[in-house]
């Protein structure tokens, strides 16, 4: 029997070989690569029959790009298709051999060969063959494409049975020309993301079982709603949604049959919009040298940035005032890069907003007039009345604080640069090219409902009634975004604030990060994306510029401890997180609206930021990593390591509450959000 499946093997092999590769065929239709390749079907069972190995522990090789060794009649397989012409684009690499490298040298081996970035299981090559060329070898990864009947014209290769996880090599030597200006010139897309399975990427189930769990019965016990989307090696293994889209009514209660989130509808993001819409905006620029980093703030926005400026004697100078002309001087020379790094100087925020507000002591007020106060704002009166009057608190340079109005400045440079609004250009440049129609400022401006999204403050931005201003919304959030600043003063749009997401495409988004580019488009080079993910000098590593770094455990509460140093990512207030593994081709996008949610025991302005959903392990949002890392590359059983870490997490919340019962003197009431928190990891662990 087993020879008999041998021969189909064979007589499958020979006829698709015969089938040769001069059929023309545009680019992307079905059965292109398919007149090349045998039946997947016949293939598996001849391996089972040879190997005694089944199908699907061949999947998992070959998502690890193993398969190719283990398949000795692959590369005759294997060959051009001729297409009426090569898609427009913007590619990872564009090479014509002979000599690649336009010269020659001693080095001669390098100049028949190109690497690139890829993943298993995805891609295709493009090459445009010169009517001279007689006659050439190919080989992508070692493997040898037919190239017999490829004189003249444009092709395309499907590498996905032999391309591999990080680096690829196309070689093409041996070229014989009749003309010796002709050339072969292959063009090479980035990657994308498909469709996966955790079982593809080595990745157990196990461990998103357990955030899964730990997730729904935080919910079940009073947190609001989440959503998770994974990325490893190219491919989207796992997106889940979890609880409605408002989870309570503006009196606190739950509401028990609301609208269940979906892996399409939109959180609000908070600061990851400034890596994903303000950073991102400025590396593409960056890198087509249409800004730099040492680039003058004041030289793009204008002088009246630094002369309009007012005194505001802070506090923190203890005394040490360097006066109004310092404080100019100080502003004069903010560069691009020390917005991006949180070191222009700049407090946490204007508070434009807010009428009442003590800025010299940086303190939230009632019966002090905040003296940057922009009434009746937009984007325009915010810039010239809030952002150019606006101090430092330190000399630009020489000291990390996170602010708000750097970002809020860099989306404001973006505009100026480009002449477009941020929002226009992060879509054209970004959004649309890569097909994400999940991504947007103003949901409900560009064609989304309330229902799509997942609603943030019960009542405004009134904290329950302990916070008032003038135009203060009252009514539950939702389609709108939450930050007081980039609503109330910059029309909610902004570099620092404003954005929406689903989990899964702001993934995608994130998987640039990867590799620079997507399908046939080119947002940066590596080296602009490893000068902004490069740790800053000094005491500062766990910042990039911009971008959060994990350096040596430095952000473990959001990265865990078992993601590599040169782990990047941000968080947002009301309750998200982004992380991008370049080690492991992995990012991790959670997306909560913790703040969906009542303030406890709201009596006082000091209680305004406790949120019922703050207390619980989902709005931790670091647990998702720690969890899921523990299921990557592993083959040791871990059903008894995940279930002695669940044992831990409730003596901890344990723990928690007895702190919290000593500090009070006496039990917590029933209710209290840090009861309900332990309540819900111990339902987890009789239930693990």
């Amino acid at each position: 029997m087993k020879k008999s499946v041998n021969y189909l093997v064979v007589i499958a092999i020979a006829l698709s070989f015969l089938a040769g590769c001069g059929k023309d065929t545009a680019p992307g239709d079905e059965g292109s690569i398919g007149q090349t390749l045998v039946s997947q079907d016949v293939i598996d069972d001849g391996a089972k029959a040879v190997t005694g190995h089944s199908s699907d522990s061949r999947d998992i090789e070959s998502a690890q790009g193993k398969e190719a060794a283990n398949s000795q009649g692959a590369d005759s397989m294997l060959s051009l298709t001729k297409i009426v012409s090569i898609p427009e684009g913007e590619w990872q690499a564009e090479r014509s051999f002979p000599d690649q490298a336009g010269y020659v040298d001693n080095t001669l081996a390098m100049n028949s060969m190109y690497s690139f970035d890829g993943f298993a299981g995805q891609g295709k090559l493009y090459f445009e063959v010169g009517d001279k060329v007689e006659s050439f070898d190919l080989f992508v990864n070692n493997h040898a494409i037919d190239t017999s009947e490829c004189i003249g014209g444009s092709y395309e290769l499907d590498i996905s049975g032999i391309a591999m996880n990080g680096t690829n090599t196309v070689q093409v030597s041996n070229v014989s020309l009749a003309d010796p200006d002709d050339k072969v010139t292959v063009k090479i897309p980035y990657p994308t993301v498909i469709e996966g399975s955790l079982a593809d990427v080595g990745i157990s189930e196990k461990p998103l079982e357990l955030i899964g769990k730990i997730v729904q019965a935080d919910i079940d016990n009073g947190f609001s709603s989440a959503q998770l989307a994974v990325i490893k090696d190219g491919k989207l293994v796992y997106q889940n949604a979890w609880g409605f889209t408002n989870s309570y009514d503006q009196s606190g209660n739950r509401i028990e049959d609301g609208e269940p989130v979906t892996n399409d509808t939109l959180y609000d993001i908070a600061s990851n919009t400034k890596m994903y819409s303000a950073a991102y905006c400025i590396q593409y620029l960056v890198d087509r040298g249409e800004i730099s980093l040492d680039t003058k703030v004041a030289d793009i926005l204008g002088k009246e940035f630094v002369n309009d400026t007012i005194e505001i004697p802070f506090a923190s100078f203890g005394g040490n005032y360097p006066g109004l002309d310092t404080i100019k001087e100080w502003k004069r020379s903010i560069t691009v890069k020390n917005l991006l790094m949180h070191q222009a100087g700049f407090p946490d925020s204007g508070h434009y907003h807010n009428d009442k507000f003590d800025t010299a002591n940086q303190k939230l007020v009632f019966d002090v007039d905040n003296v940057l106060y922009v009434e009746n704002a937009n984007k325009e009166k915010t810039f010239k009345e809030g952002l150019c009057r606006t101090p430092l608190m330190n000399k630009p340079g020489t000291k990390t604080m996170y602010s708000d109005i750097d970002y809020m400045l860099l989306g404001l440079i973006v505009e100026k640069v480009t002449g477009k609004d941020l929002d226009v250009f992060l879509k054209e440049t970004y959004l649309e090219p890569m097909g994400l129609e999940h991504i947007t400022y103003k949901p409900m401006e560009n064609g989304f409902e309330k229902s799509d999204c997942a609603a943030t403050e019960l009542n405004g931005s009134t904290r329950a009634g302990l916070v008032d201003f003038p135009g203060v919304r009252t009514e539950t959030i939702q389609g709108e975004v939450h930050d007081e600043e980039c609503y109330y003063t910059m029309e909610g749009v902004s570099g620092h604030a404003g954005l929406f997401a689903s989990a899964t495409d702001l993934a995608k988004l994130a998987s640039v990060m990867l590799t620079g580019g997507y399908g046939n488009n080119c947002f940066f080079s590596k080296n602009t994306r490893d000068i902004f993910i490069s740790p800053q000098a000094g005491a500062n590593l766990n910042y990039g510029i911009g971008w959060w770094r994990e350096a040596d455990d430095k952000r473990v509460w959001y990265f865990g401890t078992q993601t590599p140093e040169s782990t990047i990512g941000h968080q947002g207030w009301t309750g998200t997180l982004s992380m991008i593994d370049f080690e492991n081709n992995m990012v991790v996008v959670f997306l909560t609206n913790s703040v969906n949610t009542p303030i406890w025991d709201a009596t006082c302005i000091e209680n305004a930021n406790q949120f019922y959903g703050k207390y619980f392990t989902t709005s931790t949002l670091g647990f998702v990593p720690q969890i899921l890392y523990t299921g990557i590359g592993y083959t040791a059983d871990i059903d008894a390591a995940l279930k002695s870490l669940v044992m831990e997490m409730v003596k901890d919340k344990r723990k928690l509450v007895e702190k919290e019962e000593s500090n009070n003197g006496g039990p917590l009431p029933e209710g209290h959000p840090m009861i309900m928190a332990m309540k819900a990891m111990e339902e987890v662990e009789q239930s693990w």
